[in-house]
């Protein structure tokens, strides 16, 4: 039988994170949840950060990976020894507000969300969303993700305006509730992802399950964003065109992933020749080398297709192209955008 205050663990994966560990770990730790574990997941750290913890918060529980596993795989290795009713994935680059466990719990146990997030703002930019997440996140035709409150690399001022409780596509992974039960259901994130996208993943795998994912105004994190990686940066370019390739071929109906599949190679084509006039010569390599290893781990990856659930929701997709919105219509602001072309 459940009690009053379910179980949560608030998990941090941490890599060489000294810096962001002493400066926000204080106000995840004074969270006024009555029933929480913080868990301080390792992966293969060379800087002294878990003598840190081990010294200033013996509390803590540490685990530590042997090799670094990235975001992914490390968080499935962490939290396969973490019991609780709830997990909270937690980047170290983020600070929390006070009482913001308490809102995610309380939505989670009332509407029966498989996870959730909170409403992510910027730490630099206090008055404004973060990329990370925003007010949650929604995925076009095409499969380009966005957020209420971030279409692209353009990040509104919060005034309140995306201030209800609601069904999203995807939660971010820099701060995601999720129930351990979905969580294992699933069997977490995708370790071939190694970072980036996989929360999506993850989240869209829940939903052909038939399970709902939500956002809550009521608590807020600031996020530092860019914390391991810098936003420009060819490594990251790579992840995040491979891993929505992969994310689309795994999830799509097999003919609808097809005819999107190659749509999405012409149009990641255009990014390519768009970072040559850039000078980004990395990153359009980058690009390229993303559709090289989609090609060579295709038959790989389809064997990852999970069979289409009647019961799938679909709540959350957006039934154009963000980026035709972006580009041609001049459309920067989620609020712009017709609620009757999602699904």
């Amino acid at each position: 039988m459940r009690t009053a205050y379910p179980k949560v663990a608030v998990v941090i994966l941490n890599w060489n994170g000294r810096f962001f560990l002493e400066k926000f770990l204080p106000s995840v730790y004074n969270s006024t949840y009555p029933n929480v574990e913080f868990v301080l997941g390792d992966n293969a750290s060379t800087d002294d950060s878990v003598d840190f913890i081990r010294k200033t918060y013996p509390n803590i529980t540490i685990i530590q990976n042997e090799t670094n596993h990235g975001f992914a795989g490390g968080y499935n290795q962490i939290l396969a020894q973490v019991g609780a009713d709830y997990f909270i994935l937690l980047n170290s680059d983020v600070e929390v507000s006070p009482g913001w466990i308490e809102p995610m719990i309380a939505l989670m146990e009332k509407e029966g969300y498989a996870a959730v997030q909170p409403k992510i703002k910027s730490y630099h930019q206090k008055t404004h969303f973060e990329h990370a997440g925003a007010a949650g996140g929604f995925i076009d035709t095409f499969g380009y993700p966005f957020c209420r409150g971030r279409i692209l690399n353009v990040c509104e001022e919060d005034h309140g305006q995306y201030d209800q409780n609601r069904e999203i596509f995807w939660a971010s992974g820099a701060a995601m509730c999720i129930s351990s039960t979905a969580w294992r259901e699933v069997n977490g994130f995708d370790t071939d992802f190694f970072a980036h996208m996989e929360e999506i993943d993850l989240c869209w795998r829940l939903k052909k399950q038939g399970h709902k994912i939500g956002y809550t105004y009521e608590s807020t994190v600031y996020h530092v964003g860019g914390g391991t990686l810098p936003t420009s940066n060819p490594r990251k370019t790579y992840l995040n065109f491979r891993n929505n390739l992969v994310m689309l071929q795994k999830n799509l109906p097999f003919w609808q992933a097809v005819w999107i599949i190659g749509c999405r190679f012409w149009l990641d084509l255009f990014a390519l020749v768009r970072f040559l006039f850039e000078g980004k010569k990395k990153d359009a390599w980058a690009v390229s080398r993303a559709h090289q290893y989609f090609c060579l781990k295709f038959f790989q990856n389809a064997k990852k297709r999970e069979r289409a659930e009647r019961h799938e929701n679909k709540k959350g997709k957006y039934k154009k192209c963000i980026i035709w919105d972006f580009y041609i219509n001049k459309i920067r602001r989620y609020s712009d955008l017709n609620e009757k072309d999602f699904t």
